[in-house]
C-alpha cells in the first residue's frame, strides 16, 4: 500500500501558509504534494493565496496594520498592488492563530505568484486548488479563464507533469475535462457543498447520483480524484469509491488519532496542515516516507 502525503496550503501548521518560505520548508520536511489556492489579478497573474479577498487575520496593509474584515478582493488588484501586503505572521491573539500555534512567522513574507510557487518546488507534485465561488458571480475570474491561466504558467514553467487541479466549483473541472482532458482533476467536496449539489457541482444533483458522492465524481470517466473532508468519509465510502475507480485523498486531517484511522482504512493520500505529524502516522502505519528535498 501507498499512500500520498500532500501538505496543506504548504504546511500552514508549521510555517505561513501559501507562501515561497512555507513551500521550501515543507519540501525539505518531505511531502509528496504541496497543495495551494490560486486566484486571478486584475492584471491577469495567477497568485497563490486561499480566499478570494485579503483577510485580516492572515494580512497585514502596507501600513503594518491588521486588515479588518474582508480586504479588497484578489481580482481588483494588480500584482504591483497584491505584492505591498504581508502575509509572514498570523494574528496575535485570534482564534486562527491559536488554532496554528506552532506556526513560526516570517515577518515580510508576500503572496507569491504560481510561477513563483513553481520554481521553489522542484520535484514535488503540485495541487491547484482554483479558488473560484458560484455564490458571489463576478468575485472572481470566471472559472475557465482561471483554468487557462493556470495551465499556461504550468507549460511556461515545464510543471505541467507534476500538477492537478482541484475545486469545490466544478464548472472549472468540467471546463479541463472537455478541453484538456489529459490534465489530472480532484473534485473537492464539503458538506455544504454536498447539501447545495446543483450548485457547486455545475448542475449535477445529488440525487441524479443515486445519494452517492463517490458516483457523482466517477461519472467524470478515468483518472479522477475525490477530495472531501475527512469528517463525512466512512470505510464503506473509501470501499465504494475504491469500486469505481476513484482515489480518495480527505482533507484537512492534522491529529494523530485521525490520521491512524484513514490510513488504516486505505486513503489514498492525506491533506494536512502537519506533515510532520503526518510523517509519523506514515511510519506507525509501515507506509514509504517521502524523502526530503
Amino acid at each position: 500500500m501507498t499512500c500520498e502525503l500532500q501538505g496543506h496550503r504548504g504546511a500552514r501548521g508549521l510555517f505561513p501558509e501559501n507562501t515561497v518560505g512555507g513551500f521550501a520548508a515543507v519540501r525539505a520536511l518531505g511531502v509528496d504534494a504541496i497543495e495551494l489556492d490560486v486566484g486571478i489579478t486584475r492584471d491577469g497573474v495567477a497568485a497563490v493565496f486561499h480566499d478570494i479577498a485579503l483577510g485580516g487575520d492572515v494580512v497585514r496593509g502596507p501600513d503594518g496594520a491588521w486588515l479588518e474584515g474582508e480586504g479588497p478582493l484578489i481580482r481588483d488588484l494588480t500584482l504591483a498592488e497584491l505584492a505591498r501586503y504581508d502575509v509572514g505572521r498570523l494574528r496575535p491573539g485570534s482564534a486562527y492563530a491559536a488554532t496554528h500555534a506552532a506556526q513560526v512567522p516570517a515577518d515580510g513574507a508576500r503572496i507569491p505568484t504560481l510561477a513563483d510557487t513553481f520554481a521553489a518546488t522542484p520535484g514535488v507534485r503540485i495541487s491547484v486548488e482554483l479558488k473560484t465561488v458560484p455564490t458571489r458571480p463576478g468575485s472572481t475570474a470566471a472559472p475557465a479563464e482561471m483554468a487557462e491561466r493556470v495551465l499556461e504558467v504550468a507549460r511556461q514553467c515545464g510543471a505541467l507533469g507534476r500538477i492537478d487541479i482541484r475545486s469545490f466549483d466544478w464548472r472549472g473541472l468540467h471546463y479541463l475535462r472537455g478541453r484538456h482532458p489529459d490534465v489530472p482533476l480532484t473534485f473537492l467536496t464539503a458538506a455544504d457543498t454536498v447539501a447545495e449539489s446543483a450548485l457547486w457541482w455545475d448542475g449535477i444533483a445529488l440525487a441524479a447520483c443515486g445519494g452517492s458522492v463517490a458516483r457523482a465524481v466517477a461519472r467524470h470517466g478515468a483518472g479522477v480524484g475525490w477530495a472531501p473532508a475527512f469528517r463525512d468519509l466512512a470505510p464503506a465510502h473509501i470501499e465504494e469509491a475504491h469500486a469505481l475507480g476513484l482515489s480518495v485523498q480527505p482533507w484537512t486531517v492534522n491529529a494523530p488519532a485521525d490520521m491512524d484511522r484513514l490510513l488504516a482504512w486505505g486513503v489514498d493520500g492525506l491533506c494536512t496542515d502537519r506533515p510532520d505529524l503526518a510523517r509519523e502516522a506514515f511510519a506507525r502505519a509501515g507506509l514509504p516516507l517521502p524523502a526530503p528535498r
